[in-house]
C-alpha cells in the first residue's frame, strides 16, 4: 500500500485509541486556528479594530504593535480641542493654538507620510481624498488648513464638522501603528512563540512516541524510516511555513473520523492519474520501441536466427520456441484448419483439373464420343475426391507415425535452417533490418500519438467502476 493511501485512508481503529486520535486532532486544529489567526491578524487588523477593539488591545502587544507617535499626537490634539471647545467654546482664545497645531500637524502628516512604515500609504491617500471632497479643494494641505480654522468651523457648524472627522477621518488615522523591525530584517513577533511552544512541545513528544512505537512494531525499520512513516506530522514542528500545518490537521481529522476526505483523495488521484498517465504511457511505449530498434541495430536478429544467442540471454525452459511454434502450427493446420477448408480446396482442385483437361486434344475427342461425354465430369470428381482424401490421410499418417513425425520435424528444422541461412545473407539481413526500423518508427509516429490522445478520462472512469464492483 502506498504511503499516501495509507495515511489518508480511514483506518480501523479500536475505541480505546480513537478517543486519543480525536483529542490530538482537535488540539492540532486549535493550533492551526491560532496560526491562521496570527497570520491574518495584520491584514485584518482594521476589521478587528473597528468591530472587536478588545482583540486589538490584547493582541497588538503580541505582534509588537505600538501607537505611532505622529498620528497618535494628531489624535490626542483633536481630543484636546474637543475638550477645550466643550469648556470654553469655539471662539475662545484657548482654541486658536490647538487649531494652529492641528494645521501644522496636518501638513507634517501629508509630507512625512507616517503611514508608510505600516504599509498603509493608501490609507493616507484616502484621508486626503475625503478631506479634498469635503472642503471642495484640489489641494489636500489647503483643505486641512481650511478645515482646522475657526471661521470655517463656525460657519459650517462645529458639531457637524467634528462629526465628519469622528466618522470618516479619525477611524482611518487610528488604524496607523508603529511596529519595530528585528535584527533579522522582519517585523518583531514578541509573544506568539511563547504560545506556540506549548503546542510544539506536545506534538514533538507525541512524534517521538509514535516513532518509537512504529520502530518497535515494524521490525527492520530504521528510526529515520519510522519518522518518515508519519512525515506529515513534521509540519507541526516547523517554526516557518506554518500554513503547511493544514496538511497534518486535515489528515488527522480524517484518521479520527471527524472529517471524510475520501472524495477529495479520489479527486486528487483522478487529477494526478489524468495528468501523469498520458506522459507515462508515451514514455514507456517509446522506450520499448527504442530498445527494439537498438537491438536490431546491434544485429541481434542475426544472432537469434543463427542460434548464436549471447550468454546474457536467459532460456527459461530449454525449448527452441521457434521450432515448437512451427510444429504447433503444422498440427493445427493439419487437424483443425484443413478439414474446414477441404471443400474450398476440392473446388479449386476441380477447377484446375478441368482447365488442364479442356486444353488436352485427347480429352476433347473423348468427350465427342456418343454416350461417354458425361463420364469426363464423373472422372474429374472421383479424381479430386481421391487426391484430397489421399493427401489428407498422408499428412495425418505422417504426423501420427513416429517415422513420419521425425521426418516432419526434420523438415521443419531444415526449413528453419534454410530460411535462416537466406535471412543471414548480408543484403537480405540489411533489408529486413531497415524495414523493421522503419516499421517501428512508423508505429512510434502513428500509434504512440494515438495512445497519448485517447480518452484517458474514460479509462479512469472504467477503473473506478471496476473498483466499485470489486468492493461490493
Amino acid at each position: 500500500m502506498s504511503s499516501l493511501a495509507r495515511l489518508t485512508q480511514k483506518p480501523g481503529k479500536s475505541n480505546r485509541n480513537l478517543w486519543f486520535e480525536r483529542v490530538m486532532a482537535l488540539l492540532a486544529l486549535a493550533n492551526l486556528g491560532l496560526v491562521l489567526f496570527d497570520l491574518s491578524y495584520i491584514p485584518w487588523r482594521n476589521l478587528y479594530l473597528r468591530e472587536f477593539p478588545r482583540i486589538t488591545d490584547v493582541y497588538d502587544p503580541v505582534k509588537g504593535i505600538e501607537p505611532h507617535r505622529e498620528t497618535q499626537k494628531y489624535l490626542d490634539t483633536v481630543e484636546k480641542l474637543k475638550a477645550q471647545v466643550a469648556d470654553t467654546g469655539l471662539q475662545s482664545p484657548q482654541v486658536q493654538p490647538l487649531l494652529q497645531e492641528l494645521r501644522d500637524l496636518s501638513v507634517e502628516m501629508i509630507e512625512s507620510n507616517p503611514f508608510a512604515e505600516a504599509n498603509k500609504t493608501g490609507t493616507l491617500e484616502k484621508i486626503k481624498n475625503l478631506m479634498r471632497k469635503h472642503i471642495g479643494n484640489e489641494s489636500a494641505k489647503q483643505s486641512f488648513q481650511v478645515f482646522w480654522s475657526q471661521p470655517y468651523l463656525a460657519k459650517k457648524g462645529w458639531l457637524k464638522e467634528i462629526q465628519f472627522y469622528n466618522n470618516d477621518i479619525q477611524p482611518l488615522i487610528a488604524t496607523n501603528y508603529f511596529r519595530p523591525i528585528g535584527e533579522n530584517g522582519d517585523f518583531v513577533n514578541y509573544f506568539f512563540w511563547k504560545i506556540d511552544i506549548w503546542f510544539f512541545s506536545l506534538f514533538f513528544v507525541e512524534f517521538l512516541l509514535r516513532t518509537y512505537y512504529i520502530h518497535r512494531r515494524h521490525i527492520g525499520l530504521t528510526w529515520l524510516e519510522a519518522m518518515l512513516w508519519r512525515w506529515y506530522d513534521i509540519f507541526l514542528l516547523l517554526p516557518i511555513w506554518q500554513f503547511l500545518r493544514l496538511i497534518p490537521v486535515a489528515i488527522r481529522l480524517h484518521q479520527a473520523h471527524l472529517l471524510n476526505l475520501s472524495t477529495v483523495r479520489a479527486q486528487i488521484n483522478h487529477g494526478f492519474v489524468s495528468n501523469f498517465a498520458e506522459e507515462l504511457t508515451e514514455v514507456v511505449v517509446i522506450r520499448v520501441i527504442n530498445q527494439m530498434q537498438d537491438s536490431i541495430r546491434r544485429g541481434d536478429i542475426s544472432k537469434v536466427v543463427s542460434g548464436r544467442v549471447s550468454r546474457a540471454y536467459i532460456d527459461l525452459n530449454n525449448v527452441n520456441e521457434v521450432e515448437a511454434i512451427a510444429n504447433l502450427l503444422v498440427k493445427v493446420t493439419v487437424y483443425q484448419v484443413l478439414p474446414k477448408i477441404q471443400p474450398d480446396l476440392e473446388a479449386l482442385l476441380r477447377h484446375s483439373l478441368g482447365k488442364i483437361l479442356e486444353q488436352s486434344p485427347a480429352y476433347r475427342g473423348f468427350q465427342n464420343l456418343p454416350g461417354v461425354g458425361h463420364l469426363g465430369g464423373e472422372l474429374i470428381e472421383q479424381l479430386v475426391s481421391e487426391v484430397s482424401s489421399s493427401a489428407y490421410k498422408a499428412l495425418t499418417d505422417a504426423l501420427e507415425d513416429p517415422v513420419g513425425a521425425e521426418l516432419t520435424n526434420s523438415l521443419v528444422q531444415h526449413f528453419s535452417e534454410a530460411l535462416g541461412s537466406e535471412v543471414l545473407r548480408q543484403q537480405t539481413l540489411q533489408k529486413i533490418q531497415s524495414l523493421l526500423l522503419d516499421l517501428l518508427e512508423e508505429i512510434k509516429i502513428n500509434y504512440v500519438q494515438q495512445l497519448s490522445e485517447q480518452d484517458l478520462q474514460a479509462i479512469i472512469e472504467q477503473s473506478r467502476q471496476l473498483r466499485k464492483i470489486g468492493s461490493r
